[in-house]
This record gives structure tokens, sequence and C-alpha cells, in this order.
């Protein structure tokens, strides 16, 4: 990806602790909200990890995409039906893998944020 740094350092870390990022795409029509979401595996000793009470950093994690689209005026109230549609899905064995579908499907790696930084329903 031209040279630079695939990954903000703090967005590979939240990756490699197994913490699901999401960014904004554009979406198919201007009354629907778009976003991709990058979730990393969970594997058995995550889970231990968690029972311990801490988490466990793991570089070689795989990971699921999902591409998403929802009904715009639905996403800012309360309603549970925000008209979500898949529109792709990949997995992904490791973080070249990753990059590899990012590339392919056009998303900067450098725009993903944390969930709770964006109007991201998930």
């Amino acid at each position: 990806m031209n040279g630079e740094p695939a990954w903000p350092v703090d967005k590979l870390n939240a990756l490699r602790l197994g913490r699901r990022l999401v960014t904004e795409v554009p979406s198919s029509r201007p009354d629907r909200r778009a976003f991709v979401d990058v979730t990393p595996g969970w594997t058995g000793p995550d889970a231990d990890a968690e029972t311990q009470g801490w988490v466990r950093c793991d570089a070689g994690r795989a990971f699921r995409l999902h591409h998403r689209e929802y009904d715009r005026d639905r996403l800012d109230g309360f309603d549970h039906d925000v008209g979500e549609v898949l529109v792709r899905s990949a997995q992904a064995g490791d973080e070249a893998g990753l990059l590899a579908v990012l590339d392919a499907w056009g998303i900067d790696p450098g725009a993903f944020v944390h969930p709770w930084e964006s109007d991201d329903p998930r």
C-alpha cells in the first residue's frame, strides 16, 4: 500500500488483542449507510486468558470481514430492524491475507476506528 505502514500501530495492536474495528464506506444508495468491520478470530487460548482476567495478544490471528448496509433513517432511532443487508463477506487467515482483502475491496486500513467511534449499529 504505497510503502506506508499498512496499519496505524494502535489499530494493529487492537486487532492483535482481538478487538473489532470498523469503517464507513460508500453505500449503494443515498438512503443507505454502509460499514465494513474486521473481527479477529477468537481461540481457546483467548477464552482461557479471559477467564484469568487478561487479554491475549496474537500476531497470528485469522479475521472475518463483513460489508453491511443499513437504512439511513433507522440508524438514528431505537428501531431494532435497521434494514441490514450483508453486501459481502470474506475470511483472512492472517494479517497479510487481511491486507489483501482490504486492497481488493479498495479500503485503506488507516480508515478503521473502534466501533464506539463510529455510527456502526453493531
